[in-house]
């Protein structure tokens, strides 16, 4: 696994062992490439980061700060060293807690992100009550991308949000999200 483009470009990304799925880099580059300018000056929120390699994607392509929220200690070392590695160290911020008590922390602080990506164990988390609780995280013109099975139906509407675009890989789809109360919002980048 490595960074796909941007200032990290071709850095190798380890992985913490069996107890991780990483997104695969022609998961990354098709995500990306389609969200294109999108990231530069974005705020990222990485839920379920273990390797942390979306987070460090978006960064490396000039999002301007991620957060990782990742409940593994083993998981969040090995997301820390990917940071180094890569010298993003500075933009970037881990929550070493249950990806629950992340979001209610980061709600907490009345943060707002331009971009999330939830990628939890896949059949493990009900999808509709993950974007429920994410929702007040997400700012104007925000997008959720949620990583998921190719064969799971995910929620068209519902919980604040719509489904605007779905993306397929093999077995690995993402869902795209918008909230419908700001889907008519400009640009996410700052």
């Amino acid at each position: 696994m490595r960074v796909i483009a941007g200032s990290a470009r071709g850095r190798p990304l380890t992985l913490p062992g069996l107890e991780v799925r990483p997104t695969l880099d022609r998961v990354r580059q098709g995500v990306f490439s389609s969200l294109g300018e999108r990231v530069r000056g974005a705020v990222v929120l990485d839920l379920f980061a273990g390797s942390g390699a979306v987070g460090i994607e978006a960064l490396s392509r000039g999002a301007s700060q991620a957060t990782f929220v990742e409940l593994s200690g083993r998981c969040a070392r090995c997301l820390r060293g990917n940071l180094e590695r890569c010298a993003l160290v500075e933009a970037a911020r881990i929550l070493q807690c249950d990806w629950r008590a992340g979001v209610t922390r980061l709600c907490r602080g009345g943060e707002v992100f331009d971009l999330v990506y939830v990628d939890p164990p896949y059949g493990r988390f009900d999808e509709l009550s993950v974007l429920q609780e994410v929702h007040p995280l997400l700012g104007p013109g925000a997008l959720l991308l949620f990583e998921h099975l190719a064969r799971r139906t995910m929620p068209e509407a519902g919980a604040g949000f719509r489904l605007t675009r779905l993306m397929r890989y093999g077995q690995t789809s993402i869902s795209w999200y918008e909230p419908v109360d700001r889907v008519d919002s400009p640009h996410i980048g700052r």
